[in-house]
């Protein structure tokens, strides 16, 4: 018997070619939204998904602001590039990804296993990369959560990272990364799906 089932944990199977279909070979990237609202307790249940993806020594780096109210996306809808302005604020919510530099602090309580993880990282430079490179990481898994629980996902870059941080992050440690504008998409504005590089052009197995 193998530890994981020894300690009672469920055994890894694939997912069924519909849940696969759902999160990547069917999913879009969506450019126009239905009126359906996404509520505060499908914003939280979204995170309580995508909290558990895997980061370095479980800093979570990743600082969320939900632009849901009219109030909110109008003070984010003169930041966003004027060919992402019109969809944004259509979407029932707005995610902006944010970073947060001084994710070390929360070592402590993250990965206890480990007490002196919070100075590991010490340097400035090397604390803001690791921020950056988790905290994409993240956003990536919350695409990934968004999709499987039946939403979809318009990750963009188009958008005032200054003004931004400036609007909603002043005052904190942390960074913007990138949007995304989730709810249930439409057909509309749906380019034909782009082709990807085959295995042998972007892989190799040593």
């Amino acid at each position: 018997m193998s530890a994981a089932l020894e300690l009672g944990a469920a055994p890894s199977r694939p997912l069924s070619d519909a849940a696969l279909d759902q999160i990547f070979r069917e999913a879009r990237t969506r450019n126009a939204w239905s009126s359906k609202p996404v509520s505060e307790a499908q914003i939280r249940e979204l995170y309580d998904l995508f909290k558990f993806g895997p980061t370095a020594v479980n800093s979570t780096p990743a600082r969320v602001v939900w632009i849901k109210s009219d109030a909110a996306k109008k003070r984010l809808e003169p930041l966003l590039s004027e060919g992402n302005r019109a969809k944004t604020m259509k979407a029932p919510v707005t995610a902006i990804i944010g970073y947060d530099t001084e994710f070390h602090e929360t070592l402590p309580k993250l990965f206890p296993n480990a007490p002196g993880a919070k100075d590991w990282f010490g340097d400035a430079a090397m604390r803001e990369k690791s921020a950056f490179v988790n905290g994409t990481l993240q956003g990536a898994y919350l695409i990934v959560a968004a999709r499987a629980l039946g939403l979809g996902a318009g990750p963009m870059a188009g958008f005032d990272n200054t003004g931004v941080d400036k609007e909603f992050f002043a005052g904190t440690t942390i960074k913007s990364n990138f949007i995304v504008a989730l709810g249930y998409g439409t057909e509309e504005n749906l380019y034909p799906r782009n082709p990807r590089l085959d295995f042998e052009e972007a892989n190799s197995i040593l």
